[in-house]
């Protein structure tokens, strides 16, 4: 395969597929937001900031014409997913969004769905301990809970937190009985969070059922109109495979 990949990254998924192409020697640029203070770089050359915007984006498409775009970020990233649609489709840019599968509830879960960050500060207003891991830059939605909240993030929120805010500060994976003890010892009555999917962050939905808790789950983003998408990175392997 020739041609430059770019990875739009900061997903285990991105990374997974950034050590396969380089194993093929396959020439991969992975970009990084750089909202996280200490990531885990990827296989490959690595980029880290943004575009600025779709039109920043179109224009280092132009300037360095790669083969492909792959979308592998976050399934909330929805802005950085929206402008690569719409630089892609500019630039006559072969794109692939790259999204895991979102999370299904199965017997004993008490899974409430809603539609953004707010509607979900809403649904917990009255609640007592409120466990919130919906990532460091959600938190600013729940800053006008009067209750307990236990904010869970990789790094410190940059918006304002709630008033009895306990802070937590830890990367994933998580285990099942860990979070059935962060539970416990925190007296959680409900779990916030995002419909991420993945493995990285189900422990604490298992814990959840366990102790018989409520979870108010965000629902995604639609993806943009045009956009292929797929499940695995088998399947973005595959397709770069064909673009090659």
């Amino acid at each position: 395969m020739t041609g430059r990949v770019l990875v739009l990254g900061g997903t285990g998924e991105a990374r997974r597929l950034a050590a396969a192409l380089v194993a093929e020697g396959v020439d991969v640029l992975s970009s990084l937001a750089g909202r996280v203070a200490d990531p885990v770089l990827p296989d490959g050359q690595v980029r880290v900031g943004g575009f600025g915007g779709a039109d920043g984006l179109a224009a280092w498409l132009a300037e360095h014409r790669p083969r492909a775009v792959v979308d592998a970020t976050h399934p909330f990233a929805a802005r950085i997913t929206a402008s690569a649609a719409t630089a892609a489709a500019r630039q006559r840019t072969p794109l692939l969004r790259v999204q895991r599968p979102g999370w299904t509830p199965g017997p004993g879960d008490d899974w409430r769905y809603v539609g953004s960050l707010g509607e979900a500060a809403e649904a917990v207003r009255d609640a007592g301990t409120v466990l919130l891991t919906t990532g460091r830059q959600g938190v600013g939605a729940f800053a006008g809970l009067a209750g307990r909240v236990v904010v869970r993030s990789v790094d410190p929120p940059g918006g304002p937190l709630p008033a009895g805010a306990v802070l937590l500060l830890a990367r994933g994976p998580f285990t099942v009985e860990g979070e059935v003890a962060l539970m416990r010892g925190h007296g959680v009555d409900v779990v916030v969070t995002k419909d991420s999917g993945g493995s990285m962050t189900e422990a604490k939905l298992a814990a959840a059922r366990q102790l018989g808790l409520p979870v108010v789950l965000v629902r995604r983003p639609p993806v943009p109109a045009g956009v292929h998408v797929v499940a695995t990175v088998e399947e973005a392997l595959a397709w770069v495979r064909e673009t090659g």
